[in-house]
């Protein structure tokens, strides 16, 4: 019987619903099978994709989790912050709308605490798709809770049972990344796996990091009311993204009053007084202090590869996570893997689209190829920031010459008139083609729009049939129409021109 010591807090109705689902109070873990067709390490979205589409196939599958069932997205990244950014962005609209009529709203104030309650309440409701006792009764899963350890090549210890396998699925994803910062440790932070704990807003907050969950918690917070100081040791935030989105993005930042620290490194924490903590900062060689309530590291994350076996079983990897071929198949024939452990792009929806990969060639002996995935990423903030496919970079690096084309919002209808003319499309092609390579869009709801070029990309469709593509006005998605007539315009290149005048005039006489 499994004693659940891994209760989520606060301690309320939803978050023991959540745990109710994902690690029950009293599981017994079942009877192992002779053999299992597939046994998944770890319950994030790879794993439960791998465990649902085996079964699903007819395989007999073990599902083995330490933790919650749901992994980060569900219990602490994806799903409480998204719920925390939309009501963030709902006091946000509410207080800047003199714009549009609406009147007294600067004097509006977001309730934090009514915002985690929600939060809580519908991450509990989402839990039942990740459920334990569905993926026992419905799918035909063995789930065991427990630390799994590679013993042999094909076989795992959980529990004090053996599971022996056919092929293997490693799954058991990434944690926060905690930079070496001395005194962080002795003075206290969150991270993402920690911070959708807090019932209260902390009057001050310094994040450190300014990636996709530093940029996306600081916003959200500082929306809120909270006093918030982003501190980024790089030259600009979303170093993996467009510099001209990352630029917007700062302006943003800066407009709602959230102080950022750019080439800044964080050298020393210490406790202040009445439970504050100081951030000793050194930018360009000149020491910064910042005092604040509480301390946020959203510094990356850490591929979770300790305490497994790997050693036993035959499986190499490093400090980036498990090593594998781009068949996932590690250096044990038997195992794959897919998610964080092994992916540079750490998504959800990658760790899904790589479990489909896993089960294909795993049990099936497909030959599929992660590389053939084309994996767009957004960061949520407002605007959202979205990307797919190269950058100039990349492209040059393959030996590519490109042609970028932008659009700016302030040329697209639908953003004019929502007030968010501050973004752009972008598409990089290949030099003299309308092959796209890649694109990156800054809008309100950008990652709802990126997956049309994805699309793109995927089914070698060109910038041209973006174009032909009949798109309902107005929207923002235009704007990518509209990128396909500037191409279009470009063609036409002054010889081409004069040849069409010579046709029209002849045709006039004609």
């Amino acid at each position: 019987m499994i004693t659940n010591d891994l209760e989520p807090l606060p301690d309320n109705e939803e978050n023991r619903l959540l745990a109710a689902n994902v690690h029950p109070e009293g599981w017994c873990n079942p009877q192992p099978a002779e053999r299992y067709n597939l046994v998944v390490v770890g319950a994030g979205t790879a794993g439960l994709v791998c465990a649902a589409g085996a079964a699903g196939l007819g395989a007999r599958v073990a599902l083995v989790e330490r933790g919650f069932l749901g992994g980060d997205c569900l219990n602490a990244g994806c799903v409480p912050s998204k719920a925390l950014l939309r009501a963030a962005r709902a006091v946000f609209d509410a207080r800047s709308g003199g714009g549009f009529g609406v009147v007294g709203g600067e004097g509006v104030g977001g309730d934090f605490g009514a915002a985690m309650a929600r939060l809580r309440s519908l991450r509990a409701d989402i839990s039942r798709h990740d459920a334990a006792r569905r993926f026992r009764d419905e799918l035909d899963v063995d789930v065991f809770f427990g630390a799994a350890r590679f013993t042999a090549a094909d076989r795992i210890e959980v529990a004090g049972a053996e599971l022996k396998f056919a092929r293997a699925a490693l799954c058991t994803g990434a944690r926060a990344a905690v930079p070496p910062v001395p005194g962080l440790a002795e003075a206290g932070y969150l991270t993402n796996e920690t911070v959708f704990s807090l019932t209260e807003l902390p009057a001050t907050l310094a994040v450190i990091g300014g990636g996709p969950i530093g940029c996306e918690l600081a916003q959200a917070f500082a929306r809120f009311g909270a006093r918030v100081t982003l501190v980024e040791p790089g030259p600009r935030l979303l170093g993996r993204d467009d510099p001209d989105a990352a630029s917007l993005l700062l302006e943003a930042f800066r407009r709602e009053g959230v102080t950022v620290h750019l080439g800044t490194e964080v050298i020393a924490v210490e406790r202040g007084g009445a439970g504050g903590k100081v951030l000793r900062l050194r930018r360009q060689g000149m020491p910064l202090e910042v005092e604040v309530d509480t301390i946020l590291v959203g510094a990356g994350r850490a591929p979770n590869v300790e305490g497994l076996g790997l050693e036993e079983a035959g499986i190499t990897y490093d400090r980036n996570g498990v090593t594998v071929s781009d068949t996932l198949q590690t250096a044990n024939p038997r195992v794959y893997a897919a998610g964080d452990i092994c992916s540079r792009l750490r998504f959800t929806h990658t760790a899904d689209a790589q479990a489909r990969i896993l089960i294909a060639n795993a049990l099936f002996k497909g030959r599929r190829k992660n590389s053939a995935l084309t994996i767009p990423w957004c960061t949520y903030t407002d605007p959202e920031v979205a990307h797919v496919g190269m950058s100039p970079a990349e492209a040059a690096a393959a030996g590519l010459d490109v042609d970028t084309l932008t659009v700016p919002f302030t040329e697209v209808d639908r953003a004019v008139l929502d007030g968010e003319e501050g973004g752009f499309a972008r598409v990089h092609l290949k030099q003299g083609t309308d092959t796209i390579l890649g694109a990156t869009i800054v809008a309100r709801h950008a990652g709802e729009m990126i997956s049309e070029i994805t699309l793109a990309i995927g089914s070698g469709l060109g910038l041209i049939a973006i174009g032909n593509t009949i798109h309902p006005y107005p929207t923002q998605s235009e704007s990518w129409k509209k990128l396909a007539d500037a191409y279009q315009r470009r063609r036409l290149t002054p010889l081409v021109r004069r040849l069409l005048a010579a046709w029209l005039s002849w045709q006039r006489k004609w």
